[in-house]
């Protein structure tokens, strides 16, 4: 079996989105399927001559705007090309944070208070009482998020260096970070991520030492089992295929959890996390990267 694996991109995430394609490669030649390594730019045409000859399937390790955001997945679709994670329709909505809150607040899963807004607004006045996060509506990995807590003095400075569009203000959740890998409709464990330093920004995502995983997460039983629901109903909420990844924060004052967002095309690096959840029950790396290609379809 012919499998093209996608990498690179256009967006902030293309070194994240290298490593992945690369590891990915490794491990599916390791599963014994043919290889053909694919760096994406902005050359459309380029892609399309490097989709010539037509693979059996497609693996996506593209990570942001073009790659997760429905964008690849539509010009997949008109070339009927079966690919690995979600469609167009899922993975765009998950990208688009507003829209992804207002799927699963419609499920009735927990979300935390939040509002869209010019980025303008932010260097007038907190839209919000602080503390709240202030993140971009259409990146991923940690890109462009702060914190801004009581007495801050930054956002100003926020506003003056935000390249991103449109922002989303969301109330600050005290608490762990906890996140569940989703295969279909099978929660794996839940993961408690620990950041080195602050909070589980792009660098504590990437850098070797950001971060330390905790899995399965030293929590309650019925927590556990709680957002392992969580995470099964915002894959469903959202139309998911394959693999996602549900972030999530947990209150142990309150005993509340909230679902932050999900994640379309997990990270596939040596500290993502979705392999790490995979590999303690039992699937290696070439294994869980073959389960992806064996479920890759399209909408053709």
């Amino acid at each position: 079996m012919r499998v093209a694996v996608l990498m690179g991109g256009m967006s902030s995430e293309r070194d994240v989105s290298l490593n992945s394609g690369k590891q990915v490669a490794g491990a599916l030649r390791q599963a014994g399927y043919e290889v053909t390594e694919i760096v994406v730019s902005e050359d459309l045409g380029a892609l399309l001559a490097a989709l010539t000859p037509r693979p059996d399937a497609v693996f996506n390790a593209l990570h942001g705007r073009f790659g997760e955001d429905g964008t690849i997945q539509g010009i997949l679709d008109y070339l009927g090309l079966p690919y690995t994670h979600s469609g167009v329709r899922a993975s765009a909505v998950a990208m688009d944070k507003g829209a992804a809150k207002a799927v699963f607040a419609a499920a009735g899963l927990p979300v935390a208070p939040h509002k869209i807004i010019d980025i303008a607004e932010l260097a007038e006045q907190d839209p919000m009482p602080p503390p709240y996060v202030v993140k971009p509506v259409n990146e991923g990995s940690s890109v462009g998020v702060s914190i801004v807590k009581e007495g801050d003095n930054h956002r100003a400075e926020i506003a003056a260096n935000w390249q991103f569009g449109q922002a989303m203000v969301e109330q600050y959740i005290p608490g762990r970070e906890l996140t569940v890998g989703v295969l279909e409709d099978h929660a794996l464990t839940v993961t408690e991520i620990m950041p080195a330093e602050k909070f589980y920004d792009y660098h504590a995502k990437y850098a070797v030492g950001g971060s330390r995983h905790e899995l399965p997460a030293n929590v309650p039983d019925n927590v556990a089992a709680s957002a392992k629901e969580i995470a099964v109903a915002a894959h469903r909420a959202l139309g998911c295929r394959g693999a996602s990844r549900a972030d999530l924060r947990y209150d142990e004052e309150t005993g509340r959890l909230i679902l932050l967002e999900v994640n379309t095309q997990p990270g596939m690096t040596a500290t993502s996390l979705l392999p790490e959840q995979a590999a303690l029950e039992g699937m290696d790396f070439p294994a869980l990267c073959a389960w992806m290609v064996e479920r890759a379809a399209c909408r053709a």
